[in-house]
């Protein structure tokens, strides 16, 4: 599914029964437009919180705990960030769907979860990967066979391809790559679809030590191919932190910057 919302379309990714569905949408990064985007990061990503939460509220059976949040009004939109930089939406304080972002190509992209699942999102480039990119140290030699004939054989490609899967999984953790090598993320092969493809994921060695909840939740991460750039959406399913009270640096735009 994919409708324009003032300037912006917004994209649905379906997670089978693992979960979801996912909305996704992105903007020109900064300076790179002359219609009114792109001109401050803060600005552009809360009008996209904003038109994504707007398909979430607006679903047919929407998450039971979202419902009362609806009315922008009594509940103003709001960012958040936790101490590793981890965005949340805000919805009048209370805690709404997981939100994530990512930046590539200038483009500003960002991800809202359909439910009460916890969300990642992320861009990359086969650019990103020429020369001497030490990719043993980030990938393990069969999942980077699988990615090669994915992407035709192309190594820079399929060095995209997993960067942007196992980035958007560690978002999903929230704590990116602080915590979590990217040899303790595995990808295993995907299940293709009429439109991208489905990686199944797990976590090994200390990441499932720092994060044993993933142990028991599955993860699943759609990939997409943007021309030149790989977009990947990791969906973290089961019980998430929706609603619990944490650390917050707020940052916050007047509600009339928010609709304009």
């Amino acid at each position: 599914m994919a409708k324009s919302c003032q300037g912006i379309t917004v994209h649905a990714a379906s997670f089978a029964h693992q979960g979801g569905p996912a909305f996704y949408a992105s903007l020109p990064a900064e300076g790179k437009t002359g219609k009114g985007w792109g001109t401050n990061k803060a600005t552009d990503q809360i009008r996209l919180a904003a038109r994504l939460w707007e398909h979430v509220a607006a679903r047919e059976n929407p998450p039971w705990q979202y419902r009362h949040l609806c009315d922008r009004a009594a509940f103003p939109l709001q960012l958040a960030h936790g101490p590793l930089g981890r965005p949340h939406l805000l919805l009048g304080g209370v805690r709404g769907p997981s939100l994530s972002f990512s930046e590539g190509d200038g483009e500003t992209w960002a991800a809202l979860s359909g439910d009460a699942s916890d969300i990642g999102i992320d861009v990359a480039a086969a650019n990103q990967f020429q020369g001497k990119y030490p990719l043993h140290r980030v990938f393990h030699d069969q999942e980077l066979h699988h990615a090669v004939r994915l992407t035709g054989g192309d190594v820079t490609q399929a060095s995209a391809l997993l960067w942007s899967v196992k980035e958007a999984v560690v978002k999903a953790l929230g704590c990116g790559f602080h915590f979590v090598a990217p040899l303790q993320v595995h990808v295993s092969p995907p299940v293709a679809g009429d439109h991208g493809y489905t990686f199944p994921v797990c976590l090994s060695g200390k990441a499932l030590t720092r994060y044993p909840m993933a142990a028991g939740r599955s993860i699943r991460v759609r990939s997409f191919s943007q021309g030149k750039m790989w977009l990947a959406i990791a969906l973290l399913s089961g019980p998430s932190r929706c609603g619990k009270d944490e650390d917050f640096q707020i940052n916050a735009l007047p509600r009339q910057n928010v609709d304009s």
